[in-house]
């Protein structure tokens, strides 16, 4: 025993200097970012300046970057609010001659890419150049590029142009191995995100749907390049029928989607012309970086704003398990938004909202939450809900509620409908050796039994829903579902039954979501201010963005304690137990209703 407590000791005091330890290098790293300018001083652009857009990498709604990722190295977060902002105050500097479009790995939605696309289009009218530059180039990327006055490509490279594509994986038989039998409860035909748990293959209404937006999709794409490049859609589309991305370079600068093939060494020299020097070494480039910290002409400061609150990523509730794997940026949760809109409400200097949803959905509780803050600041002052790539299920139940709705084109949105899945593992049960039995005081006490599993592969629970419970479970469904379309019906000015008639699950784009009524303009973020402020009667206003960005000492110790408690509770329990735990805590906390539309889109 006294050996054990000396080892214990030992270990002990061993874990507590490796933590202080870590510590101190945090904190000698932070303090010694802090003494290299955290902060980004303002950048001076001076004469002969090429602004050099490197599009390489994700591009968000808000800004997801963080402190900690400044210190591991890892690149700046890209939003598309920067990007535009530092197109137009590239336009209105003297001293920028063009913009070099560098093209690199780019992910970004169309519906993402359309307003950087229209702040390049408003840049040419200032007689400046822009050259695009790519060793792959790909339809999000492409229809960027084809705004360039010169589109060079790698003459190596690659011209990935297919169309576009949705391929769903399937897990039905997968768990049928495991011993998983998935007991769904939905409403709605085209209610799709079940489908992966109780079928093989995509059902005919959910096919004919993503058929339908897809080619709503890419319709808006090749119709764009069309008008850059001056070449017909047919003809866009019969070169996507060659797959392009086995061609040679020469190929596609004989088709005329390019204008020249050059390597990017040679770039320099060929910027060099453009702007009209005799050193390629007298050309400066201004990165992005550099263009988001230039001071902002016409960003004056007024007693009265409109408010941007950026609501991106999954719905959740509040009491979403807090876990090392979850990403708290990319979560909508009643708490944090309901009281974000309460205090906007009852600001004075705030005249209107733009809220600018990216999501495709969630809990529908949780959404139910959202939607009332939303109606209620909708009732003292106007709410502009700006759709991104997805405002779709929940998405679009936090959005009905708006006075006015703005979307892009080719953002998903509806998927009015709402489901339930309850995995029955009593066959898993028996497979790992497993057996449970019940006792309860009341008729429905042990409701679908208890829940157990393999962590982070498969929860379940230990039996399946006799028909009772079954039927209790599909009266809740049917429940939200009348709750949801009746909120659309209020918000949208429609009856229940119009709505019903458009919902049923479906997802439309937004172009095909104007015509039916389920939002009223097409257009991003600018569009969706004008609207709001004049439906606010105002014109001389500030753009307030929330929520507001923690300060950089802020958001450093936050990072640094969250990753502390994950250190402190492996210590304690042991990974094992821990992880055992987290599961657990995901199996208590599941939600059963889920307004939700996982489908995405790949090109």
């Amino acid at each position: 025993m006294k050996s054990f407590f000396k080892m214990f000791f030992a270990s002990t005091l061993g874990v507590l200097f490796s933590i202080f330890i870590l510590s101190m290098i945090s904190m000698v790293m932070f303090v010694g970012m802090l003494a290299a300018g955290g902060g980004e001083s303002a950048y001076t652009v001076k004469e002969n300046t090429v602004f050099k857009l490197t599009l390489n990498g994700v591009i968000t709604d808000k800004d997801m970057s963080s402190p900690l990722d400044k210190l591991m190295g890892d690149f700046d977060s890209m939003t598309e609010a920067d990007i535009v902002s530092s197109i137009r105050k590239a336009k209105e500097n003297e001293n920028i001659k063009g913009i070099y479009l560098k093209m690199e790995l780019l992910s970004a939605s169309f519906a993402t890419l359309d307003p950087i696309r229209k702040a390049l289009i408003d840049f040419k009218e200032s007689g400046k150049f822009i050259v695009a530059y790519g060793e792959i180039y790909g339809a999000g990327s492409y229809m960027l590029a084809s705004v360039a006055d010169k589109v060079v490509m790698d003459p190596e490279g690659m011209f990935s142009f297919e169309g576009l594509q949705q391929i769903t994986q399937f897990k039905k038989n997968q768990y049928d191995l495991m011993g998983i039998k998935y007991q769904v409860f939905k409403v709605g035909t085209f209610k799709s995100a079940v489908e992966p748990y109780m079928q093989e293959k995509m059902s005919e209404p959910n096919r004919l749907q993503v058929t339908s937006y897809l080619n709503s999709i890419w319709s808006h794409v090749l119709s764009n390049i069309s008008e850059s490049r001056n070449i017909p859609v047919d003809t866009l589309n019969a070169y996507a029928d060659k797959a392009l991305m086995f061609s040679d370079a020469k190929d596609i600068l004989s088709y005329g989607l390019v204008d020249d093939l050059k390597f990017e060494v040679e770039m320099e020299d060929y910027i060099k012309d453009l702007v009209d020097v005799e050193k390629a070494k007298d050309v400066k480039y201004a990165s992005l970086k550099h263009m988001k910290s230039v001071s902002d002409k016409k960003e004056k400061i007024q007693k009265d704003k409109i408010a941007i609150l950026y609501a991106e990523g999954s719905i959740v509730n509040d009491f979403y398990p807090n876990s090392p794997l979850t990403d708290k940026n990319a979560l909508i949760t009643p708490k944090t938004y309901a009281t974000q809109l309460k205090k906007l409400k009852e600001d004075e200097n705030v005249k209107a909202v733009v809220f600018r949803v990216n999501s495709p959905g969630g809990s529908a509780s949780a959404s139910e939450q959202i939607w009332h803050a939303v109606k209620e600041l909708q009732e003292v002052k106007p709410v502009v809900v700006s759709m991104g790539t997805y405002a779709a299920s929940g998405g679009y139940y936090i959005s009905c509620g708006a006075s006015a709705i703005v979307a892009e084109p080719t953002t998903l949105t509806g998927s009015i409908g709402i489901f339930g899945l309850i995995p029955n593992g009593e066959e898993l049960a028996k497979k790992m050796g497993l057996s449970f039995d019940e006792v309860g005081t009341n008729k429905f006490s042990t409701f679908g039994g208890r829940g157990f599993g393999i962590p982070f592969l498969v929860s379940a629970y230990s039996r399946g829903l006799t028909a009772d419970e079954s039927k209790l479970m599909q009266d809740y469904i049917e429940k939200g579902y009348d709750q949801f379309i009746s909120r659309c019906a209020e918000g949208r000015n429609m009856t229940k039954e119009e709505i019903d008639a458009i919902g049923q699950g479906r997802v439309w784009t937004g172009s095909q979501a104007l015509e039916i009524g389920l939002v009223d303009k097409l257009g991003g973020i600018k569009e969706a201010i004008a609207l709001a402020a004049e439906k606010a009667e105002i014109e001389d206003y500030s753009i307030a963005r929330y929520p507001e960005k923690k300060d950089f000492f802020a958001t450093m110790m936050e990072e640094m304690a969250e990753g502390m408690e994950v250190k402190i509770a492996k210590m304690i329990f042991g990974p094992e137990i821990y992880n055992q735990k987290v599961f657990k805590n995901n199996v208590k906390t599941f939600e059963f209703r889920q307004a939700l539309m996982p489908e995405s889109v790949a090109y």
